[in-house]
């Protein structure tokens, strides 16, 4: 059965982790339904070489942010789990609170109503407490807070692969985890 997974890619700095998790999905046969908010493609612009229409072109299905009306909006779509890579404390915010003012937001509220997988990439430092208590209150509703924080006794030695090691462990928690990843002890 193939894994249908709703891809969120906010403003926050980080927008290779999302790309890089469009690539892993699309090479295991997921349905992929993403939506890059306003400042998210600006920020794939600012920090990566790529445009956004090849990072859309990754997604089996693309929706505006201000498309409220996606399927990826209603519960009775039969969506697996939603990963939002990178997560902004804005968006955080608004999930943590219910405040669904773009479709990023409301396909997380729903996956919380509809207790589906959730995974925020939050992307900040440092931390206010604000960004912390909605964090906690996140958790609370049932998501995942996973922030991109690189393990180092992979030994990474380029970019690449500190984005490949956070990606794979995002992977590892929707059950599609990348063959041959270096793990602890292993």
């Amino acid at each position: 059965m193939t894994a249908k997974i709703a891809v969120g890619i906010s403003g926050a700095s980080g927008a290779l982790y999302g790309v890089r998790l469009l690539e892993e999905l699309k090479k295991r046969g997921a349905e992929t339904h993403l939506v890059v908010s306003v400042w998210g493609e600006y920020t794939i612009r600012e920090e990566t070489d790529w445009r956004v229409e090849d990072v859309k072109a990754l997604a089996t299905h693309v929706h505006e942010p201000s498309d409220m009306a996606a399927p990826i909006s209603s519960g009775s779509f039969p969506l697996d789990a939603m990963v939002v890579c990178p997560c902004s404390m804005k968006t955080l915010a608004g999930i943590a609170t219910g405040f669904s003012e773009d479709l990023i937001m409301r396909a997380a509220d729903v996956c919380l109503k509809e207790r589906r997988k959730l995974i925020l990439c939050t992307r900040e430092t440092p931390l206010s407490r604000i960004h912390i208590e909605n964090m906690l209150r996140v958790t609370d509703a049932g998501a995942i807070v996973m922030p991109p924080v690189p393990a180092f006794y992979t030994r990474p030695q380029t970019i690449e692969e500190v984005v490949a090691q956070s990606v794979g462990r995002v992977l590892d928690h929707l059950g599609l985890p990348i063959k041959g990843q270096k793990r602890w002890g292993m």
